[in-house]
């Protein structure tokens, strides 16, 4: 074995940007016109795209001043998702509500709960265990039946079901759309995203909702340190949304 550092880890770590130090000592919430803004040493915090980051709602940006506040020596994108969420909704989301929409109506038309395994038995039944319910609510609270396949043959649903998802995104606002879009983004559903912004699921319900293949995976094969640092991650920012949405 030698002690000579890996080449290409080193240039892997080199060509890493260093994170920008905190510039700034205090970070508050204050009233701002578009209602609350992340105040930093007293000045309205700004967005990558020079917008001020501010909120209609006060307990959110609290939320995202916290995060600014317990920034260390230098500040780390990775501990900040809230603010992660208020950037991509002030920066872009505000301006492509149409985009952002049909994006997520897009993974409607593949949902996660809409492809089921064809085995092993205790697989099959710990997805019918948490979808069928789901399948069940879109069907009473949206009007639509969804169409379900066996194994990776894509089944097309139905147009009348991207209709009814889309209606049901149309009264979000550029923050809102923001944080369902990360939903769902984090778990392949738009079902289980909008079973959040309805109150049908938790957070939690949520997440072990999108992770019966890969908790079942996890049982029967174990995990890495590796896996579990990235979902842990995809974690925080799913409770960060959940905190955007106003649910737990």
């Amino acid at each position: 074995m030698t002690d000579e550092p890996n080449p290409i880890a080193t240039a892997q770590r080199l060509a890493r940007p260093e994170p920008p130090r905190r510039f700034y000592k205090t970070a508050a919430a204050g009233p701002h016109a578009a209602g609350f803004a992340v105040l930093l040493d007293g000045k309205v915090a700004l967005t990558p795209a020079r917008n001020p980051l501010a909120v209609a709602d006060c307990h959110l940006a609290e939320a995202l001043a916290a995060e600014w506040e317990a920034q260390g020596e230098r500040l780390d994108p990775a501990a900040m998702p809230l603010t992660r969420i208020a950037n991509a909704a002030i920066d872009r989301v505000a301006g492509e509500m149409d985009a952002v929409r049909a994006e997520i109506v897009k993974y409607a038309g593949t949902d996660l709960i809409c492809y089921r395994a064809d085995g092993p038995q205790s697989l099959i039944a710990a997805q019918a265990a948490a979808w069928d319910p789901l399948v069940a609510w879109v069907r009473q609270s949206l009007g639509v039946r969804l169409a379900l396949a066996e194994g990776i043959v894509h089944v097309a649903q139905g147009e009348s079901v991207l209709v009814a998802v889309d209606a049901a995104l149309q009264p979000l606002d550029a923050l809102s759309l923001a944080a369902l879009s990360t939903i769902t983004a984090l778990t392949g559903s738009a079902v289980i995203a909008l079973a959040v912004l309805k109150g049908r699921l938790t957070i939690d319900e949520a997440w072990a909702a999108a992770h019966v293949d890969e908790d079942w995976q996890m049982s029967h094969w174990g995990t890495d340190e590796a896996a579990l640092a990235r979902r842990a991650a995809r974690r925080r920012e799913m409770g960060a949304a959940g905190v955007v949405l106003g649910v737990g």
